[in-house]
């Protein structure tokens, strides 16, 4: 790579490991790396990192081959997404983190995670890799080689010694934000339901045909698993929030329809998934939010929905389009045959009785979830 900058050796690493997707967040020491990877690379520009834990799932489900580009104090917030669905799934995924607070550093709030950082990932037991400088940029290469052949995790912390001297162009000067004017028009009303979690579950499952189902945690999963168990669905046995971003990392990698079974609590905790949709808007999705107004798999404590927050009007707000709110069982089924086939995303905020059914566990483990699951979308 005789003559390249440091930022353009990493982007011929990434295009001769096949990287398809891109999932960044910025850092001050890769401003001249991030607009050459959104040039080379489809790329999904995240407002939280633990989005693209997910989102990159999604895309690796699917078919794909993503990587993060992030700032190392990122790793802090990911830390539980990482361990309860890459690790335990198996589920590849390279990370390039800027390395922070070790070298050079002038902002104090760097010091505390970045010196520690290596101790908390050998203590998680998360591979990773330090790049010192320029001429160990081939390290990065075995980093991407070892996280998909061996399914896991694997995270390069690039110091930014690493682009010292080089001679890549700055960044462009950044745009104005765009003139415009946003309508909201939306006029709903919240009646008392009439069916349940299971009930709503089941009239999805009527009208599947060859869509892939993500499922949320706990008991939404076990009770899809009990209504009809398929290879096409993915069941969530952990990182809560995730389910729409691991939806949309599919529906971005698949042509088929993508249905996400989620939560109220699940989309509460991570709203700014609502946002990645509307942005790229990708046809076939569909969000079926199950809203019983509890956090249902720990007790039936209540959430916002039941009394502040109305999760149509939340998806609306994000700039998802086509919305809708159902309380019964045709309701449901007349709005996903209506508008499944319409362009953009579908967001379906599914008025339930707050009530669980009695199902047993899913006798499957992680692996078994995962590998059927590749193999059927594959195959289809």
């Amino acid at each position: 790579m005789y003559g390249l900058s440091p930022e353009e050796q990493v982007i011929e690493i990434l295009q001769s490991q096949k990287i398809d997707l891109t999932a960044v967040l910025p850092c001050d020491r890769l401003k001249r790396l991030l607009p050459l990877i959104t040039y080379k690379f489809s790329t999904i520009k995240l407002t939280r990192e633990e989005n693209g834990i997910g989102i990159c799932a999604g895309c690796y489900l699917g078919g794909g081959r993503p990587v993060m580009v992030i700032q190392s104090t990122g790793l802090g917030n990911m830390l539980n997404a990482l361990l309860s669905l890459n690790t335990v799934y198996q589920i590849p995924l390279p990370i390039i983190a800027s390395w922070r607070g070790v070298y050079k550093e002038k902002i104090p709030a760097q010091l505390p995670l970045g010196q520690v950082l290596p101790g908390i990932l050998d203590a998680s037991k998360i591979k990773y890799t330090i790049v010192g400088s320029s001429n160990e940029l081939d390290l990065l290469d075995h980093v991407l080689t070892d996280a998909y052949e061996m399914h896991r995790p694997h995270i390069a912390l690039i110091l930014p010694s690493v682009w010292e001297g080089s001679n890549c162009p700055p960044p462009p000067e950044p745009e104005a934000i765009s003139p415009g004017r946003t309508v909201l028009r939306l006029s709903t009303q919240t009646k008392s339901p009439t069916i349940s979690r299971y009930q709503a579950i089941e009239s999805i499952i009527s009208v599947i045909d060859d869509e892939i189902i993500v499922s949320n945690i706990g008991v939404p999963s076990k009770e899809l698993y009990h209504i009809k168990d398929r290879a096409l669905n993915f069941y969530m046995l952990g990182s809560m929030g995730l389910a729409s971003s691991i939806g949309l990392g599919l529906a971005l990698t698949q042509n088929r329809h993508v249905v996400v079974i989620d939560g109220d609590g699940s989309l509460l905790m991570n709203p700014n998934i609502l946002t990645q949709i509307a942005v790229h808007s990708p046809d076939n999705l569909t969000i079926a939010a199950i809203n019983n107004a509890t956090y249902g798999s720990t007790g039936d404590q209540q959430t916002l929905t039941h009394s502040h927050i109305d999760l149509e009007l939340m998806a609306r707000g994000h700039g998802i389009l086509s919305t809708a709110k159902v309380h019964t069982k045709d309701e449901l089924l007349d709005v996903y045959e209506k508008y499944r086939h319409n362009p953009g995303p579908l967001f379906m905020d599914i008025i339930v009785k707050p009530k669980s059914e009695s199902v047993a566990d899913i006798p499957l483990s992680l692996l078994e979830i995962r590998e059927r699951f590749i193999h059927s979308v594959k195959s289809a």
